[in-house]
């Protein structure tokens, strides 16, 4: 039986990197089909850890409390065991912070749960939003028109015993199948290997017994007979990484298999003189593993690429469910803009080049954390006492450890907050084609770097006297978020008020995207009361109880009160300042700036707050540099 039918995105694959940009779009209002070959969701193994960033992410998505309602274990600690130096068996050499002091982080630790109940979280809301995956299907081929139709991609689908068939009419068409993925081959885009080094792993998820102290902490083992990285799980489980073969075997062989119990034989020899036993194994699995990227993330801008599909590594250090989440986001929100009308079609190849950029830097840190923690066996005592990155009292004593400096050294980009974007049209940098002296850059004049995420500032909301997170206030909708940080409300009264003056004017930002139905927008709505193209939030450097929204605020920004909020709150990063928040920002307490944050939570832009038109023109430039409609005074186009 043969079916027709058209939709807005035909998703392949309900894997990490599909289930997340289906979720985005599902929320948005965009008519999916969304499918998997697989009857069920992963059952077992396979990912499971999620890093700080994308535990904000979820977060900001309100997906967060979903996950932890599954009781996942939680990494503070990654343990380094060594060989002993003059008895066999293993000894403990050091700790280190799983998500160190230095980086600012809501969630400074990795979380590890099985990706099966992840992507039951994401079906959950996904059903709640009239999205259902169809299974068991399969993708058979697809084609694009090349004509500017509204519907331009044919993609043929079937089930998997074959007996029906779907062809359908799609505005996009997104593979997240995987490494082996259909959509990739006949695009004829190759997998270019970064590395020739490869090594075959044995993984196994189970519950054990054993006298092993750091059993429930991550642990990283070098032992005179292989290498172990144990990884806590929720259940009361274990998942042991054991190296099986690498290519620098003189047999190197990358088929060779190895069972259960040659596996548990290895682990236990390189865990002496500690004991372990399994009560049972939930799952097992042994595989080759290589750097790998594709040369392109897609060839047209119709027919996209993400997650394993684009990437392959590893899976050691935990990147790869979190570089698939920061690839769906990624493009989610700027497919919206362009179907929205907010963004020309020439803003989508910054997805691959933003994209491509993260998964280069990461295969480039995971062949070198690979190769040396299967080559380095690390002598006893070489960072004892090192668990604190600012105690530089044995600053030299693990300056010989390769793979500990590396792992620690990595610590940023492993966590997600290291995810740095190049300056493009959405990246303001002193090239870009808005000039105004009001821009301030890092490190002179602003702490925010554009192309990275917004610093984390606790304030208090005004309406409520609730203590809130200001980067999780505005949740991912798919709108730029414009944070005024208003300083003294006495100093920056005049600059505000014209501030909303010049957003009134007929060319702004503000007034080119209103929205159609704003006479008709609901009281209640807090975010997009104006457009769905931004939401504004407003901070003072001042007490709660001396902030009178009505007074202080004219009524376009009044409107926004549930996001007006005080820098009243002390901030242990910043112990002198007065205004937290805006010192975070590498704002002035009295005369404030403007942030721009993009919808995928990253830095657009800082601004000057000054009185007259200029903060407003300043961003007229700034957004006019993309959007599809001519901004201000700016009628140029998007050159990315």
């Amino acid at each position: 039986m043969a079916t027709q039918s058209e939709c807005d995105i035909v998703i392949v694959g309900a894997g990490p990197v599909g289930l997340l940009l289906s979720t985005c779009l599902a929320r948005w209002g965009y008519n999916i089909k969304h499918i998997d070959n697989r009857a069920e969701p992963t059952a077992t193994g396979r990912a499971d850890g999620i890093q700080p960033r994308s535990l904000d992410l979820l977060d900001n998505m309100d997906l967060k409390a979903a996950i932890m309602a599954h009781k996942p274990a939680k990494v503070y600690e990654v343990a380094f065991w060594d060989p002993k130096e003059d008895e066999n068996g293993i000894h403990r050499t050091g700790t280190w912070a799983s998500c160190p002091s230095f980086i600012d982080s809501r969630h400074p630790f990795t979380t590890l749960l099985h990706q099966g109940l992840i992507e039951r979280v994401f079906i959950g809301d996904l059903e709640k939003n009239g999205t259902y995956i169809q299974r068991p299907w399969t993708i058979t081929g697809f084609q694009n028109s090349g004509k500017e139709e509204t519907h331009p991609v044919t993609v043929n689908l079937e089930h998997v015993d074959r007996k029906e068939k779907e062809t359908v009419k799609t505005k996009y068409l997104f593979s997240g199948e995987g490494a082996r993925s259909f959509v990739r081959e006949k695009l004829g885009i190759k997998i270019r290997h970064k590395d020739p080094i490869a090594h075959v792993w044995g993984v196994m998820d189970g519950v054990v017994r054993t006298d092993f102290p750091d059993i429930k902490m991550k642990c990283t083992i070098h032992s005179d007979h292989g290498s172990i990285m144990v990884i806590p799980r929720e259940a009361n489980m274990v998942r042991l990484y054991i190296q099986i073969a690498s290519s620098t075997d003189k047999d190197w062989n990358p088929r060779k298999q190895a069972t259960e119990e040659e596996v548990q034989e290895t682990a236990k020899k390189i865990l002496k003189p500690y004991s372990i036993i399994w009560d049972r194994v939930e799952w097992y699995s042994v595989y080759p593993i290589g750097q790998g990227i594709a040369e392109k993330y897609t060839l047209d801008h119709r027919i996209f690429m993400g997650g394993d599909c684009c990437h392959t590594h590893s899976p050691k250090a935990g990147q790869g469910m979190n570089t698939a989440f920061l690839d769906a986001v990624n493009l989610a929100w700027k497919i919206h803009h362009v179907e929205a009308g907010f963004a020309s079609r020439s803003v989508l190849t910054s997805y691959e080049t933003e994209r491509k950029l993260i998964a280069e830097n990461l295969l480039d840190f995971d062949s070198r954390y690979a190769k040396l923690f299967s080559q380095r066996k690390p002598t006893a005592g070489e960072i004892s006492g090192r668990a604190d990155p600012s105690n530089d009292q044995n600053s030299d004593a693990s300056e010989d450890n390769a793979f500990i400096e590396t792992f620690k050294s990595s610590c940023e980009f492993t966590s997600g907050y290291g995810v740095a974007y190049n300056p493009n049209v959405y990246n303001w940098s002193p090239e870009h084609e808005a000039q105004s002296s009001l821009f301030l850059s890092y490190p002179k004049g602003t702490t925010q770097r554009t192309g990275r995420v917004m610093s984390p500032a606790t304030v208090t909301r005004v309406v409520d006297a609730n203590v809130v997170e200001l980067e999780q206030e505005v949740p991912v909708n798919g709108s730029f978020r414009i944070y005024i940080f208003g300083g003294d409300p006495q100093r920056t009264r005049r600059a505000i008020a014209d501030f909303a003056t010049n957003l009134e004017k007929k060319r702004s930002f503000y007034k080119v995207f209103e929205r159609p139905d704003i006479a008709e927008v609901s009281y209640h709505e807090r975010h997009n009361p104006h457009s769905h193209f931004f939401t504004i939030c407003t901070t003072f450097a001042a007490p709660r109880p001396k902030i009178e929204i009505l007074e202080l605020l004219p009524p376009l920004l009044a409107r926004y009160s549930n996001h007006v909020y005080a820098d009243d709150l002390w901030d242990q990063r910043v112990p002198k300042a007065k205004a937290a928040a805006h010192a975070k920002m590498g704002l002035d307490e009295q005369s404030g700036g403007v942030v721009v944050v993009r919808p995928d939570a990253y830095v657009g832009c800082v601004v000057k707050l000054e009185e007259g038109s200029g903060t407003v023109d300043a961003l007229n430039g700034y957004f006019g540099a993309f959007t599809a409609k001519s901004i201000g005074s700016n009628d140029s186009r998007p050159r990315l």
